[in-house]
């Protein structure tokens, strides 16, 4: 696979990385294979995927302990390793019906940093990103704690997600943002105003998240029928059933570029993705040998203008994201 940095003074990685939270946390959890979620892991480092991307929330820290399992053995000085801090559970985990909440004290930083180093087997990750910002505590008190695990040795860079452009410059004015991860994706273009060109601009990776606008721009899910039966998923706005019928005209766009090119819908999806910027890298999630090969695939393949250019007319889906 070819490779890019991690934004433009960052490690060299695969120009499209892979997304672990769907192996034990949100999507079809009844079908929760650790064996073969370990396989996908290594079987990504194999084919140049070298972004890995967790977080503590996932599980929760199932997760971590699955991606840490994964890298035993060497593999970890193979990848960059990616985890995320600031979101924790209230009353059980997602499918317990635990809500989500917003943690960014300081003291709850520098302790969230070594259970995840304990999870993961590692004595530093090489990003730790800030999941979401807590509106009760000033970002910039919960970036300098960020900023210790990087001075203690804990962590090489740090990176924050879903943010405003202000909020970036706030960080910044503590310690230098490494990377950016917010939902980008044909159904989701939001950052493209504002946040990405920013990203660019200061040389800082974008790091999308659900690039395949969270598996429907495969085209393999036409109704909520489609997916397990506890899957998240069923409760968004995008997948309720007029919204899934409205949206497929993006599917249809996809799938006839991806005709022409001898594609798959999810490398063509992904492409466009990669077309948006020089330190944008996508973190499709999957936890399927046949699925990993196809999003890796998508780094060989170049769109023209002319799909390009019909890929941006799409109009905005149907539906809320959440």
């Amino acid at each position: 696979m070819r490779t890019t940095t991690l934004g433009s003074s960052g490690p060299q990685v695969g120009a499209v990385g892979l997304g672990c939270m769907g192996m034990t946390h949100a999507y079809d959890p009844a079908g929760r294979d650790d064996d073969t979620s370990v396989a996908v892991i290594r079987q990504a480092v194999d084919l140049g995927v070298t972004l890995i991307d967790t977080a503590d929330v996932y599980g929760p820290f199932t997760n971590e302990e699955l991606v840490g399992r994964a890298l035993a053995g060497g593999l970890r000085e193979q990848v960059v390793l990616a985890t995320k801090v600031g979101l924790t559970y209230d009353g059980g985990n997602l499918a317990q019906g635990g809500q989500l909440v917003r943690n960014g004290r300081p003291e709850y930083v520098r302790q969230a940093i070594d259970a995840s180093l304990r999870r993961l087997g590692t004595d530093h990750v090489d990003l730790y990103q800030l999941h979401r910002i807590d509106p009760e505590v000033p970002v910039e008190e919960t970036w300098g704690a960020l900023a210790e695990a990087v001075t203690a040795g804990k962590a090489r860079r740090i990176g924050l997600s879903e943010v405003s452009v202000d909020e970036i410059r706030r960080a910044q004015s503590v310690h230098p943002v490494a990377s950016v991860q917010s939902e980008l994706s044909l159904w989701t273009r939001d950052p493209l105003t504002e946040v990405l060109p920013y990203c660019e601009s200061e040389g800082i990776a974008f790091l999308p998240f659900s690039p395949l606008g969270r598996g429907f721009l495969t085209g393999s899910i036409a109704s909520t029928d489609d997916l397990p039966a506890d899957d998240w998923r069923r409760t968004l706005p995008r997948f309720q059933a007029e919204a899934l019928a409205a949206n497929q005209a993006l599917v249809d766009a996809v799938r006839a570029i991806a005709e022409r090119h001898g594609a798959t819908p999810a490398q063509v999806a992904l492409a466009w993705v990669l077309a948006q910027g020089r330190y944008v890298v996508p973190i499709p999630g999957t936890k399927t040998p046949k699925y990993l090969a196809d999003n890796a695939g998508a780094a060989g393949l170049t769109l023209t203008a002319e799909d390009l250019a019909r890929l941006d007319a799409l109009p905005a889906p149907t539906g809320e994201r959440y």
